[in-house]
């Protein structure tokens, strides 16, 4: 079954919202383009000079696919896509605990799939499908305020001195961006969580030499291996011309630096998986250069939205997540679907103008409906990131044991390690459709700005800077 690809909707000017999108990540791409089939104009503020090839592997689960086959983007991104067979739990010894058939799993929820890319491919299809359907793209644009008015607009202020006033902003300035803070008008730093990331891309040349490794490249197949307080994962990208690495470890970043992002030590790292699986180490030794990463998590427990209803937060600013279920992505294309939907559905008659007090508030109700849709689902996903954490180091011993054991159940039950298969977890995750979920709350009489876990105090502050 086929997933049905948007059209872009035809909007009358005066029902046509200018958008100003923060961030030209994952979450601003998508939300750009999925406000742009909304019928609406987007112009999208990058602060980097340019957007250019960063990162490394990343993996889209069903849900994910499902999202990106309706923003028309499957023919431009399947000409990047690797498709693994199997996901392979082992123990950091290398023994296998149990396995998930990606295309039997896929299978339970029709059109979609299992792909990984480099994440690079991936955003340069998001860059290409937004610009066009008709973006408008400033880089070297560093929002550093934002400022909403009493007539439903806000203003995006650069730190040099420039401004852009949209009808709505929305802010996807990322898990440590700042305009989270500018909106609650308080502190909110993002969760230390304890661990960092190494992110490794390794050319396959070497690796096709050696028996023990040359079958990772030949077979794809996505790796875990679980051991005390860490883990790995492998996978390959680009047909086979490079192999995607991260390895999670504890946190050594000092406390006080104020770096999230370092330059790692190569020895340090291969030290900290001795006595692994001895792939592993013999992977780890075709690294010639390392960084990593801090991870920190965001509850989403803030308020995402200003009273006025001319300004939202979406993506990691709100409600970053480990990576543990591979969702970080898929939460943050899911939100862009979401409010381009929500945003769709805004009146678009000849009656109808935007400035109106009956337009203004339906635009309050679509963002207060994209809140509620989204804030108890990316709460689940953060939630569970934190358990697989706990699920991905246990130490050899009794709790490992039963780990192990429930991952070889058949059929596996409801908390078990291999998230895209848990009875309780999976259906949720995997087979989510964003226009169901709009449907469900689009007439609720309960969704309201305002309501998303801000005190009496800090929706006065909000209020007062119109």
């Amino acid at each position: 079954m086929a997933i049905p690809i948007a059209e872009k909707q035809t909007r009358l000017d005066a029902c046509k919202l200018q958008i100003i999108v923060i961030g030209a990540g994952l979450a601003g791409l998508g939300t750009t383009i999925a406000c742009l089939l909304a019928g609406h104009e987007v112009h999208l503020l990058e602060s980097a000079h340019e957007i250019k090839e960063v990162g490394a592997g990343i993996q889209v689960l069903p849900n994910s696919s499902r999202v990106l086959q309706h923003w028309g983007l499957e023919t431009a991104l399947l000409k990047h896509a690797t498709v693994p067979g199997f996901c392979n739990f082992l123990g950091w010894k290398g023994n296998l605990i149990s396995s998930l058939d990606f295309k039997a799993s896929e299978a339970q929820y029709p059109g979609t799939w299992y792909r990984d890319f480099h994440r690079a491919d991936l955003q340069r299809c998001l860059v290409e499908r937004a610009v066009g359907l008709g973006a408008t793209l400033t880089c070297s644009a560093r929002v550093v305020d934002v400022i909403p008015s009493e007539d439903g607009t806000a203003t995006a202020v650069t730190d040099d001195g420039r401004e852009f006033t949209g009808d709505l902003v929305i802010g996807a300035d990322g898990v440590f961006g700042k305009l989270t803070e500018t909106l609650l008008q308080r502190p909110d730093p993002p969760i230390k969580t304890g661990d960092l990331a190494y992110r490794l891309l390794l050319s396959t040349e070497e690796m096709l030499k050696d028996p023990e490794l040359s079958s990772f490249i030949t077979d794809p197949q996505v790796n875990y291996w679980l051991g005390p307080d860490k883990h790995a994962v492998n996978y390959v990208l680009r047909g086979g011309k490079l192999f995607n690495m991260v390895l999670l470890v504890p946190d050594d970043i000092p406390e006080d630096s104020l770096a999230t992002t370092v330059h790692g030590n190569v020895e340090e790292m291969c030290s900290l998986f001795k006595g692994w699986d001895p792939r592993i180490e013999k992977l780890l030794k075709l690294c010639q250069s390392v960084q990593k990463w801090q991870l920190c998590i965001r509850l989403g427990d803030c308020n995402w939205t200003h009273p006025s209803g001319s300004w939202v937060m979406v993506g990691d600013a709100v409600h970053a997540t480990l990576p543990y279920l591979a969702s970080g992505a898929g939460m943050a294309f899911e939100d862009g679907a979401v409010l381009g939907e929500v945003l769709s559905r805004l009146p678009n008659t000849a009656t109808t103008n935007k400035s109106s007090p009956e337009f203004l508030a339906q635009k309050r109700h679509a963002l207060a409906v994209f809140e509620k849709c989204r804030k108890e689902r990316t709460r689940m996903v953060v939630n569970r990131g934190n358990v697989q954490q706990f699920l991905y180091h246990l130490h050899d011993g009794p709790e490992q044991e039963e780990r192990d054991s429930k991952m070889r159940m058949v059929p596996t039950p409801e908390g078990e390690c291999l998230a895209w298969r848990d009875p309780g977890l999976a259906p949720k995750l995997l087979g989510y459709d964003h226009i169901a979920d709009v449907d469900r709350n689009w007439d609720s009489s309960t969704v309201d700005i305002g309501s998303g876990g801000i005190t009496t105090e800090e929706g006065e502050q909000m209020a007062s800077r119109l």
